[in-house]
């Protein structure tokens, strides 16, 4: 049997961010530098799901149609190894979700900070998760708005149109909290958003100030080069000055529909990268035209075009630091208490038949689950699957 590429479980788009690289990094390495994690990173994309990364066998489970198909390089920069991880993750969270409202926030990193947030990504990225954190905390412990801990899901995302850097942290909140004493309070509203909007954006903007000035004091902060006035304490303060003067874009959304969406959301927001290949539309003449969504527009999609130098530039940007957490639990849903909690919340609400809503969850994500994901080419009915083969067996089928 040859190796047909198309008939693998993560079939080929007709352009991807692995030919961009192949064509067009060697070039771009001579006129630019990158560290050494940046480079291995693009490099994994480049031989994903080639014979470099090895390869095995997958069998359909109605037919038993059998093909072989290449490894996956598993980083989490690369567009074509997530799906199956982003639907494991949300399998594993299928038990956590509760039969109450859920709420999605966004806090936005003003762009001032960019060049900072450049020299200090883990430590700037940090930072403004534990003021975002800290303000759903703080708010829900206010007796005027709920009075009980909240739990809360945060997802960092660091690109905007035209993979700008736009660095913001989505959260994900069920629609209520735990008092002391294991009882579950409801917000008192249900078709509104979570929190004030502007309230909470003056509470993080002062939390996050205060974190930067106590991590600049303790010499944790890198200054930028291009910024040197910043390594006075005086100037530094100008600086946070200006920084308390700006308007933080915060931004809010009214309750999801139910826990289908909640599945389907959470699961589209946690694994994702700044470019998908199927947002891929020509690559020509050292040019890149994508797809990109003009959210001043209702979010309708157009192209943009742009060097592959500044295509490449504009990905860099986006390369977390190692071994950098991207998804992180609080309140209530923290891994430490989580299991706990979570049953106590369960308890509070037995009057709201969890078993049918658990029904319905489980219902919704297995519908997506298996959306077009690994399906028999040869009977459109079945599942591939891989197995166990060896390598005498593996090698007769003709993996180049």
């Amino acid at each position: 049997m040859s190796f047909d590429r198309s008939h693998s479980s993560g079939s080929r788009t007709r352009f991807e961010l692995a030919d961009i690289l192949r064509d067009y990094l060697p070039d771009y390495l001579k006129s630019h530098r990158i560290s050494l994690w940046q480079l291995k990173i693009l490099t994994d994309i480049q031989v994903c799901r080639t014979a470099a990364c090895g390869a095995h066998v997958e069998e359909c489970d109605h037919c038993h149609y059998q093909q072989p198909a290449y490894d996956s390089c598993h980083n989490r920069h690369c567009p074509k190894c997530l799906g199956m991880a982003r639907r494991k993750w949300v399998a594993a969270r299928l038990k956590e979700i509760l039969p109450v409202p859920y709420y999605h926030v966004v806090f936005t990193l003003p762009h001032r900070l960019n060049h900072l947030a450049l020299y200090n990504k883990r430590l700037l990225y940090h930072v403004f998760y534990r003021a975002a954190a800290y303000t759903l905390l703080k708010f829900g412990k206010n007796p005027k708005h709920l009075g009980a801990q909240l739990g809360f899901i945060g997802v960092l995302h660091t690109w905007g149109k035209g993979l700008i850097y736009h660095i913001h942290w989505h959260f994900i909140v069920p629609g209520g909290g735990l008092t002391p004493d294991g009882q579950w309070l409801q917000l008192p509203y249900t078709d509104r958003f979570l929190f004030p909007v502007k309230a909470m954006s003056k509470v993080v903007r002062g939390r996050f100030i205060k974190l930067l000035k106590k991590a600049y004091h303790q010499g944790k902060l890198v200054i930028p080069d291009s910024q040197p006035a910043l390594s006075h304490p005086a100037m530094f303060e100008y600086f946070l000055n200006d920084l308390a003067c700006d308007k933080w874009i915060n931004y809010a959304k009214r309750p999801f529909g139910g826990p289908e969406q909640v599945v389907k959301y959470i699961g589209r927001y946690t694994h994702r990268v700044a470019l998908s290949n199927d947002r891929l539309l020509n690559i020509e003449g050292g040019r890149i035209r994508f797809v990109v969504k003009n959210y001043k527009n209702g979010g309708s999609k157009e192209p943009m075009t742009l060097s592959t130098d500044e295509f490449i530039r504009r990905f860099l940007l986006h390369i977390l630091p190692k071994r950098f957490r991207k998804i992180r639990y609080g309140g209530f849903l923290a891994p430490a208490v989580r299991e706990e909690r979570l049953q106590k919340a369960r308890n509070a609400l037995v009057g709201d038949a969890p078993a049918e809503l658990s029904a319905t969850v489980t219902s919704a994500f297995d519908d997506w689950m298996t959306d077009g994901i690994g399906k028999c080419p040869r009977c459109s009915i079945g599942t591939l699957h891989a197995i166990e083969i060896s390598n005498r067996e593996l090698l007769a089928m003709n993996v180049p």
